[in-house]
């Protein structure tokens, strides 16, 4: 995670293929610049390993590839502990919903 920057936009920094290396993130997390208070950007990057199958000749029909952010601690308990319990409906009353 970095502060964002502008003129920081590719994670291996903006010409990584005539790179010597040390550019981009290495550059960049070396700075150890402060977040707090500030806009960040959370980096992201992966790499797909394919282990072939049989289903996959002649032709690989599909791949899957993707991330999930899922906060962890971010209530002290469950939120839907603290709703309050449906009302018992009486004969004949509607629900509202088709009247």
């Amino acid at each position: 995670m970095t502060p964002y920057r502008d003129d920081e936009k590719f994670a291996a920094g903006d010409y990584p293929n005539q790179s010597s290396g040390g550019d981009g993130l290495v550059k960049w997390t070396a700075e150890d610049r402060a977040i707090a208070d500030e806009d960040v950007v959370f980096w992201y990057t992966f790499g797909h390993t394919h282990i072939p199958r049989p289903e996959d000749y002649p032709v690989m029909p599909t791949s899957y590839i993707g991330f999930l952010l899922k906060p962890n601690g971010f209530f002290d308990a469950n939120p839907a502990n603290d709703v309050p319990p449906e009302m018992e409906k009486r004969a004949g009353q509607s629900d509202g919903c088709c009247d």
